[in-house]
This record gives structure tokens, sequence and C-alpha cells, in this order.
């Protein structure tokens, strides 16, 4: 191995005099300077802690992700950060004998000072020159939380494009035998109204309506779950979010009358106009006031609040009625979830879907028996013009 001049002089500094000694210490801390410098612009933690487990230096990418402050280094130990290190360090003395120091690599989960998903890579500083026993480590964190979440989307992903496949395919299969059913049921009914004079005839009539009900039900099940898997690629247009609030709650206005219910919109800012398509989105706000009027009692109220910020816009639909449990929170989003009677549990999947495929997203706050609040946001049109120029 080259020796380094540094080396060289470090190998006889007994001789150094006190002006070669300063120019020495001088060196030295300009190239301390120069390694640091180099080692926090590197985005990977990188950690060097003793045989204890004591932190003897963090770049700065460490000590953001495993929360350490800089006076913690010398002091604080790596177990008490990440506390099954320690045991897999540990595992390794059998028999009160200390077996040669692990080289390790794994995948761990960090939970302060936020979730991260981290890549670990740790080698004994001796194992470099030949020793058994470690007197510290060098340990390399990589974060790789975007890298997990991304590839857990895209199993997701493929597992329900393959899973929406086959439902659509036997949606439509089904859809044949509906038609047919259909048909022979309105020749039946036909047939009925020439018996009216026989006795039976009512109850078969009666039984007649039982099964074309059934036979309706089955095919708007159909429908929405074809909406669902089936999305159309949204048109974009400029719109008017608080324009479309407004024609959908006309459209609903009889409704929310007959069950006594009170509707105030309420906006905070002058909302600028999205893109987005005009249909879709007024599906998701028909979807949402039909929610909230099904699950309030006479007297209860809908507020629509309406915000923007920068880069996005609100709007917000709080209701007053019997709300979510937190157990049922998670599957509001899940295929034919659904509390009501007469629900087919597509609704709020198709919302998400739309939401998703305008770049938007929704959150959902809710409490059983006080109600819920239900946020939209909408991306702005330069937020999108600022993503497409940046590309």
């Amino acid at each position: 191995m080259k020796t380094t001049g540094l080396e060289k002089i470090l190998g006889r500094i007994e001789d150094l005099d006190s002006v070669n000694l300063g120019i020495l210490v001088q060196r030295l801390a300009r190239e301390r300077k120069m390694q640091e410098t180099v080692f926090n612009t590197i985005h990977d933690g990188i950690l060097v802690i003793d045989s204890d487990g004591v932190v003897q230096y963090a770049n700065n990418a460490a000590l953001l992700l495993i929360g350490l402050k800089e006076n913690d280094v010398g002091v604080t130990r790596l177990w008490k950060m990440v506390p099954d290190l320690a045991k897999s360090i540990h595992s390794e003395t059998v028999g009160g004998q200390k077996k040669s120091a692990p080289v390790l690599s794994r995948e761990i989960e960090l939970s302060y000072p936020e979730h991260r998903v981290v890549r670990l890579y740790m080698v004994p500083i001796d194992a470099q020159v030949g020793h058994d026993d470690s007197g510290g480590y060098v340990i390399v964190l990589s974060d790789i939380t975007e890298e997990r979440v991304s590839m857990e989307e895209r199993i997701e992903s493929e597992r329900t494009s393959s899973i929406v496949r086959l439902a659509a395919g036997v949606a439509h299969e089904l859809g044949n035998p509906l038609n047919s059913l259909t048909i022979h049921l309105q020749l039946i009914e036909r047939k009925l109204k020439k018996l009216t004079e026989q006795k039976d005839a009512a109850k078969l009539a009666e039984s007649l309506q039982v099964c074309q009900g059934e036979v309706q039900r089955l095919d708007g099940i159909i429908t929405h779950f074809l909406e669902a898997v089936r999305p159309q690629k949204p048109e974009l247009n400029e719109l008017d979010l608080l324009e479309l609030v407004e024609e959908v709650l006309c459209v609903q206005e009889v409704e929310l009358s007959n069950r006594q219910l009170s509707v105030k919109v309420e906006v905070s800012d002058d909302l600028p106009a999205i893109l987005g398509d005009r249909g879709q989105i007024k599906q998701v706000f028909f979807n949402l006031i039909k929610n909230a009027m099904e699950a309030m009692q006479p007297g209860g109220s809908l507020r629509v609040l309406a915000r923007r910020d920068a880069d996005h816009v609100f709007l917000q639909f709080v209701d007053t009625g019997s709300g979510i449990s937190e157990e049922d929170l998670s599957k509001v989003f899940q295929a034919y979830y659904t509390t009501k009677k007469e629900g087919h549990g597509l609704g709020m999947m198709i919302v998400e879907r739309i939401m998703r495929e305008h770049g938007g997203c929704i959150n959902i706050e809710s409490h059983k028996d006080k109600g819920t609040a239900i946020t939209l946001q909408f991306p702005r049109q330069l937020r999108r013009t600022r993503l497409l120029e940046s590309v």
C-alpha cells in the first residue's frame, strides 16, 4: 500500500519542532474539515460507533434519519435509537466467547423521528486489519422508504389489475343472463295481464315484481362495478368547483327538503378554476352529498367549506350524521363495503379513483354519532403547469 506524505510525517512526529507541529495540526484540521464536508454531502447516513454502541461520529444524513442531535455524539448509544441492532451483535457471543465481529446487511424500520424503512450495512472497523475482536463499527444507512412504497404500490397495482380483469369478465358474463331474465320476465308480465280473472294472478304479479326488482338491483350493481373497474380517462377542462356544487345541490334539493336537512356553503377565499372532467367531478359531489344525506336524521346540517393555498384547492363536506367507527374507517374505500341496506359499496371507491385520476386526494375524519368531515384536495392549474414544465 502506498504511504502518503502525511503518514510519513506522523511516523516521525516526535522529531517535529513546534513550528512544523503547528503546521501539521493545521493540515490535519483542514483534512478533517474536507472529509466532514464530503461525508455531509452524501445522502446516505454514515455512523461510527464504539464497541459499547456509543455514537462517535454521524454525518448530517444520519442525524436526520435516527433523530440524533450534534451534542448527542460521543454520549448517546445507538441501541437507544435502534434497539434490535444490539441483539444482532450480542447474538454473536456464544458461551462467553465472542466470535468474530459480524458484518450485517439488513432492512429495518425506524419509528423515530418519523416512520422510515432503512437498509443498513454494518462492518467492524477492525475487520479491515484482520482482528477478531472489533473495537467499533462503521454503519451506512440508506433510506429506501420511497423504494419500498413504490414496490408495494406496484405489486398491489398488478394484483388489483389482474383481479379487475377477471371481475370485469365475470360482470360482463353476468350481464347476458340478466338481459335474458329481463326479457322473459316481461313476457310473463304480459301473459299475467290476461289472467287477471284468476285468483292466483295477484300473487304471481307480486312475485314477478320482486323478481324484476332483484334483476334491476343486480344490473345496478354490475353497472356501478364496471364504472369502478373500467374508469374513463378524465377529459380535462377549466372547472368552477363551487358552480358544480351548486348544480348538484339543485338536483338534490327536493330530497334534502324532504329529509328536513339544511345546507350551507362557506367560502374563505376566491377559488381559482381547476382542470377536471365535469361529469366525473359532479359524480364525486353527488356521491358525497348523497352519503351525507343518508347518514343524517331530520334536522341535520351539511356544510361545504371551500379554501385554497398556493398549490391546492380544498373542498370539505362536513355532516352531522351518524359517523363512522374507528375500526370501519379503514374500510371505507374497499369495494362492496357499506353500512346502508340498499348500498352497493362502490360509491367511495369510485370517488377515490376519480380524485386520484385528477391528481388529487381525499381525506376522511369521522367520529361515531358525531358526524363526518370529508376533504377533497385538487391541484391548482398553476401547480399542474409547474409540474409539467419541470419534467
